[in-house]
């Protein structure tokens, strides 16, 4: 059985008709709607630009908060792989006493 949905998603003014695995589509809807969001934020603040311009800067800030988040995760396991030697070290050190 085909789990695909037809949906249709506006961003910026334009529709695309999509396939999506029915788990998906609330988590697509919501990228959308927050992409609407930040580009209308962006054309209140910026009356002499286009919607592209608007697109890409929309696109750059969530990216860049991607980033940051991933690096933020990469560095908070960290001390876990630490906490995880040193524990290790331990143990051996009690083996040997």
């Amino acid at each position: 059985m085909d789990d695909k949905l037809s949906i249709r998603v506006n961003v910026a003014d334009r529709y695309y008709p999509l396939k999506v695995e029915r788990e998906n589509e609330e988590k697509i809807r919501k990228a959308a709607r927050m992409i609407n969001e930040k580009v209308l934020q962006y054309k209140q603040r910026y009356t002499d630009k286009d919607v592209q311009d608007f697109l890409a800067m929309a696109a750059l800030q969530y990216v860049i908060k991607l980033t940051e988040e991933e690096e933020k995760l990469e560095n908070d396991y960290i001390p876990d792989t630490i906490s995880e030697l040193i524990q290790k070290i331990d143990s051996v050190l009690d083996k040997q006493e």
